[in-house]
C-alpha cells in the first residue's frame, strides 16, 4: 500500500506551464511529443490560455506542502446527445513527478476528477491510456475503470 501524500489540487496557473511540461515529457512517448526548452515553445502558453479560458475544461495541479508542483490532469465535461444527453468527463495527461510517484497522489487527482466530473452532471468518466502504458492500466483499474473501448487516433 503506499504512504498517501498531503497535497492541494488548485487550477493550473501560467507559471505553472514549464513543470507541467516536464512531467508530460517524462517517459519515452512523451519524450518524444514535447519540447524542453529554455525558453519554453510559445505554442504552449498560448493553449495553456485558450484551455484557462474554456469554461469546460479545469487543468489542475497537485502541490505539495511545500508549494511544488508535483503532478497534473485535464478535466474536460463533454456535454453530448448520446445517454439520453449526458455529459461525461475526460481524463487527461495525468501525471506525477517521477520523484513523488507511489505516494498516492495520483490517486488522489484522478479521484477528485471522478467528484468533479460527478458534480458537474457527469453520467460518466472516461479516459485513455496508450497500450504500452501497462502500469498505468493495472492502476486506472485499481482505482474503479474498467476496459470498455478501443481507442483509435489520427495524427496531424
Amino acid at each position: 500500500m503506499s504512504a498517501i501524500s498531503e497535497i492541494t489540487i488548485r487550477r493550473a496557473r501560467r507559471e505553472d506551464v514549464g513543470t507541467i511540461v516536464v512531467m508530460l515529457a517524462d517517459d519515452p512517448l512523451g519524450g518524444g511529443r514535447e519540447r524542453i526548452e529554455d525558453p519554453l515553445p510559445q505554442s504552449y502558453f498560448t493553449t495553456f490560455e485558450t484551455v484557462d479560458r474554456d469554461p469546460n475544461i479545469q487543468l489542475v495541479v497537485a502541490e505539495d506542502r511545500a508549494g511544488a508542483v508535483v503532478g497534473c490532469l485535464q478535466l474536460c465535461i463533454l456535454p453530448g446527445l448520446s445517454s439520453q444527453g449526458a455529459s461525461r468527463g475526460l481524463i487527461e495527461d495525468v501525471r506525477v513527478a517521477r520523484h513523488c510517484r507511489s505516494r498516492g497522489i495520483g490517486e488522489q487527482m484522478v479521484q477528485w476528477a471522478v467528484v468533479e466530473a460527478r458534480d458537474k452532471g457527469c453520467k460518466l468518466v472516461e479516459l485513455l491510456t496508450h497500450h504500452t502504458r501497462v502500469d498505468a492500466q493495472r492502476f486506472y483499474e485499481r482505482l474503479g475503470f474498467a476496459r470498455s473501448h478501443v481507442g483509435m487516433t489520427l495524427r496531424f
